[in-house]
């Protein structure tokens, strides 16, 4: 975090990423100084409600992030910046996106949880686009030339006001990751009550075990002897408003209908009252580590691994199995999980895995046969693509054996 005080002194000089909390409703003028090397600027948790026009005289400028602020409109400025990639204004008031205020190299665009009705036709002719979150808007029906973003690997839906299943997704060749759960086309079931319903008085909670977007994940001691459960648990208690994913009742419903399997994270109780929702787990056993690391600014839609990371054939083999077994376990139960990546993977020293995180999944069963094929094949892209990087990791000297090149091959197979 950087201060305006160190900006006007003239203490930046050369940085490449600003960020700047403080409760600005304007940028400060001095922000021009950094234009020799200003690559990223955040003012994200500000109170702005504009971007100045000299925002553009910024050469190098490829990434802005604003989120929860007061913007009411996408700042027209912004597609004026001519290298700018990426443009996060999560959590506004944003009403009216123009056109004109997408950059044409738009390459990442982020409005999550505003309240946008109408996308403009220009979003389609952006064809650089790889990723687009709009969770948490009241978008009705997507521009016509949607078509058109052909290079559009990751969109977010979820929790608007679709009355149609955007059929024009199913014919995007390179979209691989997509959440559309919570719209009005979903036809959305009571909870299924795949596991027992328990009060919130049934368990102790213990020390956080971890947090996303959609809840808090914590050690707990189960209490209600009528239930034959461990005696230490995990529970997820669920924020209530809507994440960048969709709403939290989604993603419940979608991890309860998917069902158990030995590979997914094991839910056992459920609490579902006025005054909680939450998933009563197994515990996950310590020797568990994350498979993956999360796509970066510079990959956008891809994983990373940390850089010593090695993986065998035989040990990508056996991963890989695994994970094909789950996506039919999923799609057999109309599940699309939305965000099949290695970082959602846990795996112990043998590569037994472990998948979770159904943030972004969406049940699909009351669409037609051609639409469910449909959805089940963009998935399959991003089952494609978990192999791929698997193999990016592979060690070197079996890289070109037989069982590498048939791997390499099923990547082709199934996309």
């Amino acid at each position: 975090m950087h201060t305006v005080e160190q900006l006007k002194r003239g203490e930046l000089r050369g940085i490449h990423r600003l960020k700047l909390s403080e409760q600005l409703t304007e940028l400060p003028d001095e922000i021009l100084s950094l234009a020799d090397s200003l690559e990223i600027l955040d003012v994200s948790n500000n109170l702005l409600t504009d971007l100045p026009d000299w925002l553009a005289e910024l050469p190098k400028l490829t990434i802005v992030f604003a989120s929860q602020n007061r913007f009411t409109h996408l700042p027209l400025v912004l597609g004026r910046c001519k290298q700018l990639e990426m443009v996060g204004f999560k959590s506004n008031k944003i009403a009216r996106v123009s056109g004109d205020a997408l950059p044409l190299q738009l390459r990442w665009l982020i409005l999550t949880d505003n309240q946008i009705e109408q996308l403009p036709e220009a979003l389609g002719h952006r064809p650089r686009l790889q990723k687009l979150a709009l969770a948490g808007n009241m978008i009705k029906v997507l521009p016509t030339s949607f078509d058109k973003l052909e290079n559009l690997e990751l969109v977010r839906l979820s929790a608007n006001q679709l009355t149609h299943f955007p059929d024009v997704l199913l014919t995007l060749p390179k979209l691989a990751w997509m959440a559309f759960a919570g719209n009005p086309f979903c036809e959305r079931a009571v909870t299924t009550a795949t596991v027992p319903r328990v009060s919130p008085d049934a368990y102790r909670l213990n020390h956080v075990l971890g947090q996303g977007a959609s809840g808090v994940i914590s050690h707990a001691d189960w209490l209600d002897r009528r239930y034959d459960f461990p005696d230490q648990v995990a529970v997820k208690v669920f924020k209530g408003e809507v994440t960048s994913d969709g709403y939290p009742q989604d993603e419940l419903q979608a991890c309860l209908q998917t069902g158990s399997h030995e590979n997914l994270v094991a839910s056992i109780g459920l609490v579902d009252d006025a005054e909680s929702l939450a998933l009563v787990m197994k515990l996950i056993p310590d020797n568990y580590v994350n498979l993956g690391l999360p796509p970066t600014l510079e990959t956008c839609t891809r994983d990373v691994f940390k850089p010593e990371f090695r993986l065998s054939v035989r040990q990508i083999e056996k991963i890989v199995d695994q994970m094909v077994d789950v996506f039919n376990h999923m799609h057999d139960n109309k599940v699309c999980h939305g965000d099949l990546y290695a970082h959602n993977v846990l795996i112990n020293q043998e590569c037994e895995m472990i998948f979770g995180d159904f943030g972004a999944a969406s049940v699909y069963d009351y669409l037609t046969e051609t639409q469910q094929r449909g959805v089940r094949k963009v998935e399959a892209r991003a089952l494609s693509h978990f192999i791929d990087d698997l193999l990016s990791v592979c060690q070197a000297k079996e890289q070109q054996t037989a069982a590498y090149q048939s791997l390499r091959k099923l990547t082709k197979l199934i996309a």
